[in-house]
Protein backbone atom coordinates (compact mmCIF):
# COMPACT_ATOMS: atom_id res chain seq x y z
CA UNK A 1 0.00 0.00 0.00
CA UNK A 2 2.96 2.35 0.78
CA UNK A 3 4.14 1.72 -2.63
CA UNK A 4 1.68 2.64 -4.10
CA UNK A 5 0.66 6.12 -2.08
CA UNK A 6 4.75 6.40 -2.60
CA UNK A 7 4.02 6.18 -6.73
CA UNK A 8 1.26 8.61 -7.20
CA UNK A 9 2.88 11.22 -4.93
CA UNK A 10 5.66 11.26 -7.24
CA UNK A 11 3.50 11.22 -10.48
CA UNK A 12 1.66 13.97 -8.38
CA UNK A 13 5.04 16.22 -8.06
CA UNK A 14 5.96 15.22 -11.45
CA UNK A 15 2.67 16.47 -12.46
CA UNK A 16 3.08 19.77 -10.34
CA UNK A 17 6.23 20.75 -11.59
CA UNK A 18 5.51 20.15 -14.98
CA UNK A 19 2.67 22.21 -14.79
CA UNK A 20 4.48 24.99 -12.86
CA UNK A 21 6.67 24.96 -15.89
CA UNK A 22 4.57 25.45 -18.47
CA UNK A 23 2.59 28.83 -16.77
CA UNK A 24 5.88 30.22 -16.45
CA UNK A 25 6.63 29.15 -19.93
CA UNK A 26 3.08 30.70 -21.02
CA UNK A 27 3.83 33.83 -18.75
CA UNK A 28 7.35 34.62 -20.11
CA UNK A 29 6.00 34.17 -23.93
CA UNK A 30 3.21 36.67 -23.30
CA UNK A 31 3.55 38.98 -20.48
CA UNK A 32 5.51 42.38 -21.36
CA UNK A 33 6.53 43.96 -18.15
CA UNK A 34 7.97 47.10 -19.54
CA UNK A 35 5.18 48.92 -17.12
CA UNK A 36 7.08 46.89 -13.99
CA UNK A 37 10.74 48.00 -14.71
CA UNK A 38 9.63 51.71 -15.49
CA UNK A 39 7.78 51.87 -12.33
CA UNK A 40 10.50 50.27 -10.29
CA UNK A 41 13.43 52.04 -12.35
CA UNK A 42 15.80 48.99 -12.18
CA UNK A 43 16.16 45.81 -14.53
CA UNK A 44 18.06 42.55 -13.64
CA UNK A 45 20.76 41.44 -16.13
CA UNK A 46 22.03 38.15 -15.94
CA UNK A 47 25.77 37.31 -16.95
CA UNK A 48 28.41 35.22 -16.52
CA UNK A 49 31.31 37.34 -14.64
CA UNK A 50 33.88 35.72 -15.64
CA UNK A 51 33.86 36.28 -19.57
CA UNK A 52 36.33 39.41 -20.98
CA UNK A 53 35.62 41.65 -21.94
CA UNK A 54 32.29 41.63 -22.07
CA UNK A 55 30.70 41.43 -18.55
CA UNK A 56 33.83 40.02 -15.73
CA UNK A 57 34.29 40.79 -12.00
CA UNK A 58 37.97 42.59 -11.44
CA UNK A 59 40.48 40.90 -8.74
CA UNK A 60 38.96 43.92 -6.74
CA UNK A 61 35.37 42.62 -7.06
CA UNK A 62 33.85 45.32 -9.38
CA UNK A 63 31.67 44.11 -12.30
CA UNK A 64 33.05 46.26 -15.12
CA UNK A 65 32.85 45.04 -19.13
CA UNK A 66 31.96 46.32 -22.67
CA UNK A 67 28.40 45.13 -22.05
CA UNK A 68 28.28 46.26 -18.47
CA UNK A 69 28.75 50.01 -20.32
CA UNK A 70 26.34 49.80 -22.99
CA UNK A 71 23.64 48.42 -21.01
CA UNK A 72 23.85 51.29 -18.33
CA UNK A 73 24.00 53.18 -21.26
CA UNK A 74 21.41 52.18 -22.82
CA UNK A 75 18.95 52.52 -19.67
CA UNK A 76 20.11 55.44 -18.20
CA UNK A 77 18.46 56.85 -21.35
CA UNK A 78 15.34 55.73 -19.40
CA UNK A 79 16.23 56.53 -15.96
CA UNK A 80 16.10 52.98 -15.45
CA UNK A 81 19.41 51.47 -13.13
CA UNK A 82 20.76 48.14 -14.57
CA UNK A 83 21.76 45.79 -11.84
CA UNK A 84 23.68 42.53 -12.36
CA UNK A 85 23.19 39.23 -11.67
CA UNK A 86 26.18 36.66 -12.01
CA UNK A 87 24.25 33.33 -13.09
CA UNK A 88 24.97 29.79 -13.96
CA UNK A 89 25.50 30.12 -18.08
CA UNK A 90 24.44 26.95 -18.70
CA UNK A 91 20.80 28.07 -16.55
CA UNK A 92 20.42 31.28 -18.46
CA UNK A 93 17.60 30.90 -20.37
CA UNK A 94 15.84 29.11 -17.26
CA UNK A 95 16.74 32.15 -15.44
CA UNK A 96 14.91 34.01 -17.63
CA UNK A 97 11.84 32.14 -18.23
CA UNK A 98 11.87 32.29 -14.19
CA UNK A 99 11.71 35.73 -13.48
CA UNK A 100 15.17 35.48 -11.28
CA UNK A 101 16.54 38.24 -14.09
CA UNK A 102 14.98 40.27 -17.03
CA UNK A 103 17.36 40.29 -19.26
CA UNK A 104 20.57 37.95 -20.74
CA UNK A 105 23.74 40.47 -21.59
CA UNK A 106 26.85 39.26 -21.66
CA UNK A 107 28.44 37.93 -25.14
CA UNK A 108 25.17 35.93 -25.97
CA UNK A 109 25.20 35.01 -29.60
CA UNK A 110 22.01 35.09 -31.13
CA UNK A 111 21.04 31.47 -32.37
CA UNK A 112 18.14 29.70 -34.57
CA UNK A 113 17.90 26.99 -31.23
CA UNK A 114 18.43 29.83 -28.48
CA UNK A 115 15.67 32.30 -30.17
CA UNK A 116 12.65 29.29 -30.11
CA UNK A 117 13.31 30.36 -26.17
CA UNK A 118 13.70 34.02 -26.17
CA UNK A 119 13.70 37.11 -28.11
CA UNK A 120 16.82 38.99 -29.27
CA UNK A 121 17.29 42.50 -29.78
CA UNK A 122 18.87 44.00 -32.87
CA UNK A 123 22.43 42.20 -32.31
CA UNK A 124 24.96 44.50 -31.87
CA UNK A 125 28.48 42.61 -32.06
CA UNK A 126 30.10 40.08 -34.62
CA UNK A 127 32.16 37.43 -33.40
CA UNK A 128 33.11 33.84 -34.24
CA UNK A 129 34.14 30.68 -32.39
CA UNK A 130 38.18 29.90 -32.65
CA UNK A 131 40.53 26.98 -31.50
CA UNK A 132 43.00 27.78 -29.11
CA UNK A 133 46.31 26.28 -28.43
CA UNK A 134 49.87 26.10 -26.98
CA UNK A 135 52.08 27.03 -29.77
CA UNK A 136 54.90 24.17 -28.66
CA UNK A 137 51.51 21.57 -29.18
CA UNK A 138 52.37 21.50 -32.91
CA UNK A 139 49.06 21.96 -33.46
CA UNK A 140 48.12 24.40 -36.51
CA UNK A 141 44.89 23.65 -37.86
CA UNK A 142 41.16 22.18 -36.78
CA UNK A 143 42.77 18.76 -38.01
CA UNK A 144 45.07 18.54 -35.50
CA UNK A 145 42.57 17.74 -32.99
CA UNK A 146 42.04 15.07 -33.94
CA UNK A 147 43.50 12.71 -31.67
CA UNK A 148 43.52 15.68 -28.83
CA UNK A 149 41.05 16.50 -26.06
CA UNK A 150 39.18 20.03 -26.47
CA UNK A 151 37.62 22.20 -23.83
CA UNK A 152 34.30 24.03 -23.97
CA UNK A 153 32.31 25.95 -21.59
CA UNK A 154 28.94 24.61 -21.00
CA UNK A 155 26.13 26.44 -22.51
CA UNK A 156 28.27 28.67 -24.84
CA UNK A 157 28.03 29.07 -28.29
CA UNK A 158 31.07 26.91 -29.51
CA UNK A 159 29.51 24.04 -27.51
CA UNK A 160 26.15 24.20 -29.55
CA UNK A 161 28.07 24.53 -32.47
CA UNK A 162 30.44 21.91 -31.84
CA UNK A 163 28.25 19.64 -30.66
CA UNK A 164 25.94 19.88 -33.85
CA UNK A 165 25.98 18.41 -37.32
CA UNK A 166 29.05 19.33 -38.44
CA UNK A 167 32.67 17.80 -39.23
CA UNK A 168 35.40 20.88 -39.74
CA UNK A 169 36.67 20.36 -35.62
CA UNK A 170 36.23 16.85 -34.14
CA UNK A 171 38.50 15.57 -31.37
CA UNK A 172 39.36 12.88 -29.51
CA UNK A 173 36.82 13.90 -26.82
CA UNK A 174 35.65 17.14 -25.38
CA UNK A 175 35.33 18.64 -21.94
CA UNK A 176 32.91 20.56 -20.51
CA UNK A 177 33.44 23.62 -18.59
CA UNK A 178 31.54 26.27 -16.08
CA UNK A 179 34.36 29.06 -17.43
CA UNK A 180 36.62 30.20 -19.70
CA UNK A 181 39.20 30.50 -17.23
CA UNK A 182 39.28 27.31 -16.01
CA UNK A 183 39.88 26.02 -19.58
CA UNK A 184 42.92 28.12 -19.60
CA UNK A 185 44.10 26.45 -16.35
CA UNK A 186 43.63 22.53 -17.93
CA UNK A 187 44.99 23.92 -21.30
CA UNK A 188 48.18 25.47 -19.21
CA UNK A 189 48.32 21.97 -17.56
CA UNK A 190 48.35 19.83 -20.76
CA UNK A 191 44.67 18.01 -19.52
CA UNK A 192 43.38 19.42 -22.81
CA UNK A 193 44.77 20.56 -25.93
CA UNK A 194 42.74 22.96 -27.35
CA UNK A 195 39.72 25.19 -26.44
CA UNK A 196 37.12 26.39 -29.05
CA UNK A 197 35.44 30.01 -28.05
CA UNK A 198 34.60 33.05 -28.96
CA UNK A 199 37.32 35.20 -30.66
CA UNK A 200 36.41 38.30 -28.90
CA UNK A 201 37.31 36.64 -25.64
CA UNK A 202 40.42 35.25 -26.85
CA UNK A 203 41.78 38.69 -28.32
CA UNK A 204 41.24 40.16 -24.85
CA UNK A 205 42.41 37.63 -22.84
CA UNK A 206 45.33 35.91 -24.30
CA UNK A 207 47.42 39.04 -24.41
CA UNK A 208 47.22 39.95 -20.88
CA UNK A 209 48.47 36.68 -20.09
CA UNK A 210 52.35 36.99 -18.51
CA UNK A 211 52.50 33.68 -21.37
CA UNK A 212 50.70 35.38 -23.90
CA UNK A 213 53.46 34.21 -26.90
CA UNK A 214 52.73 30.68 -25.80
CA UNK A 215 49.17 30.52 -27.55
CA UNK A 216 47.91 30.03 -31.03
CA UNK A 217 44.99 31.60 -32.12
CA UNK A 218 43.53 29.34 -35.00
CA UNK A 219 41.14 30.44 -37.61
CA UNK A 220 38.68 28.30 -39.88
CA UNK A 221 36.53 30.45 -42.70
CA UNK A 222 34.50 27.75 -42.54
CA UNK A 223 33.39 27.87 -38.88
CA UNK A 224 30.11 31.11 -39.70
CA UNK A 225 30.04 34.25 -37.97
CA UNK A 226 27.61 34.51 -34.89
CA UNK A 227 26.32 38.23 -33.19
CA UNK A 228 26.04 39.08 -30.29
CA UNK A 229 22.58 40.40 -29.02
CA UNK A 230 20.63 40.48 -26.00
CA UNK A 231 17.97 38.05 -24.88
CA UNK A 232 14.54 38.61 -22.92
CA UNK A 233 11.26 36.63 -22.76
CA UNK A 234 9.51 36.58 -25.69
CA UNK A 235 6.51 38.79 -24.03
CA UNK A 236 8.62 41.74 -23.33
CA UNK A 237 7.96 43.35 -27.02
CA UNK A 238 8.41 46.75 -25.31
CA UNK A 239 11.48 46.47 -23.96
CA UNK A 240 13.34 44.82 -27.13
CA UNK A 241 11.72 48.19 -28.87
CA UNK A 242 13.35 50.69 -26.00
CA UNK A 243 17.10 48.70 -26.65
CA UNK A 244 16.83 48.82 -30.64
CA UNK A 245 15.60 52.37 -30.24
CA UNK A 246 18.53 52.91 -27.73
CA UNK A 247 21.19 51.14 -29.94
CA UNK A 248 20.39 53.75 -32.71
CA UNK A 249 20.51 56.75 -30.04
CA UNK A 250 23.89 55.99 -28.91
CA UNK A 251 25.34 55.48 -32.24
CA UNK A 252 24.61 58.80 -33.38
CA UNK A 253 25.11 60.72 -30.79
CA UNK A 254 28.85 58.72 -30.36
CA UNK A 255 28.22 57.11 -27.25
CA UNK A 256 28.72 53.72 -28.77
CA UNK A 257 31.76 54.41 -30.93
CA UNK A 258 33.61 55.54 -27.42
CA UNK A 259 32.44 52.28 -25.79
CA UNK A 260 33.88 50.34 -28.36
CA UNK A 261 37.09 52.31 -28.17
CA UNK A 262 37.67 52.14 -24.63
CA UNK A 263 37.35 48.28 -24.88
CA UNK A 264 38.54 46.85 -27.98
CA UNK A 265 41.16 50.22 -28.92
CA UNK A 266 41.52 49.87 -32.70
CA UNK A 267 40.76 46.33 -33.06
CA UNK A 268 38.81 45.36 -36.13
CA UNK A 269 35.14 44.42 -34.94
CA UNK A 270 32.25 44.88 -36.93
CA UNK A 271 29.34 46.75 -35.18
CA UNK A 272 25.95 45.27 -36.34
CA UNK A 273 23.42 48.64 -36.67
Amino acid sequence: MMKKINTVLLFLMIFLVSTGCQNLQKKANTQDTWSRIEHKKKIVIGLDDSFVPMGFETKAGKLVGYDIDLAKAVFKLYGIKADFQTIDWSMKETELRNGTIDLIWNGYSKTAERAKKVAFSTPYLKNRQVLVVKKDSGITNFAGMKTKNLGLQTGSTAQTWYDGKQNILKAKSSVLYDTIPNEFLDLNAGRIQGIFLDEVYANYYIPRQKDSSSYRVIINNQVPADYFAVGMRKGDKTLKNKIDQAFIRLKKDGQLAKINKKWFGKAKLTVVQ
